[in-house]
């Protein structure tokens, strides 16, 4: 599968409910960011807390041409945290966190305009 990052093309195949449903998209907080030495797109190490019922997760981005380790620790982000474990580079990213490509190709992270609990679930 090919993901577009054209905000002009088509929709994607379409999905039934069910199959959202099974994309566990979590609201958790960055607790730790590193730059990812070695990456070939400018990339981050982040530890992101997603509560009690699913704890810690490591996830790399390529989010570093607009954010520093500064900028995003105690910020909220939005991830899927069901899928397997991929390892990236010399890293194990255990969440995809969510981003939209703005104007120039750079990810732009997707999180709640208000606080939320970690763990909370997207519907």
């Amino acid at each position: 599968m090919h993901l577009d990052h054209d905000p002009e093309a088509p929709p994607g195949e379409t999905i039934s409910f069910d199959d959202f449903l099974r994309v566990d998209v979590r609201v958790g907080t960055v607790i730790a960011a590193e730059v990812h030495d070695g990456a070939r797109k400018p990339s981050l190490k982040l530890r992101i807390d997603f509560g009690l019922g699913i704890g810690e997760r490591r996830s790399v981005g390529q989010v570093a041409a607009l954010y520093t380790p500064e900028d995003l620790v105690g910020r909220q982000v939005a991830a899927v945290v069901n899928f397997p474990p991929r390892q990236i580079g010399k890293a194990l990213s255990e969440a995809l966190t969510l981003g939209f490509a703005d104007e120039e190709g750079r990810v732009v992270l997707f999180s709640p305009d208000k606080p939320v609990p970690n763990g909370s679930r997207l519907f």
